[in-house]
Order: structure tokens, then sequence, then C-alpha cells
């Protein structure tokens, strides 16, 4: 799979914290028009080095977290031309996706 262009809305900046006390080291948010399997908009980590604080952010879709207990993956968006390891990934998103059982493809 290829890398493609989307913006994300961010609804869940740095710091955010859910119902569950989980707090959010990354800004999350999700993509309009594009419907996930869970019937809402696909969600997406924004894990770029370049992000500042935004209601927004266009950027890359670099790699997908194929959740294999749940109904829906997790897309990670960074800035075009900026690259990421399966290692980093996992550390970044671990603070909700320890709750899943899940595999990280890199998009080319």
């Amino acid at each position: 799979m290829k890398k493609f262009e989307v913006t994300v809305t961010i609804d869940r900046p740095i710091g955010y914290t859910d119902a569950f006390n989980n707090v959010y080291p990354v800004d999350y948010g999700f993509v309009e028009n594009i419907i996930a399997g869970d019937g809402e908009y696909q969600d997406a980590y924004i894990l770029s080095a370049s992000v500042v604080p935004t209601k927004k952010f266009s950027g890359e879709v670099v790699a997908v977290i194929v959740r294999k207990n749940d109904v829906e993956d997790k897309w990670v968006v960074m800035s075009k031309g900026e690259h990421i390891d399966i290692a980093t990934i996992q550390s970044k998103t671990n603070f909700i996706e320890q709750y899943f059982d899940s595999d990280i493809m890199l998009l080319v």
C-alpha cells in the first residue's frame, strides 16, 4: 500500500485525558469523509515531529495499525517526507494500543 495525503481534525490534542484516564502523549483525531469499520470517521495518530498546536493537520499516512481484535484500524500520519519505524510507532501509541492485538503495516 502506498502513502497518501490526508487532513486530520484533531479532537484529542497532546495532554487530553479520556474517560478511562488515558492521557494522550500525541495528537489524535479523525479524517472526515472516510468511514472506518466502526461506522465513524477514520481515526489517526499524528506522530510528526513538526506538529504545532492546531485544529487540523495535513500530512501523509505512513502506517496502518491493523487491530486483529477490533472492527477498526488506526492510521499513522506524519509530515510529508518524514520517516518512522515500527518500534517508534509501537512506543508512541502504546498508551492505547496496549489494549489491542495489532500489527503495524508501514506504507511505501
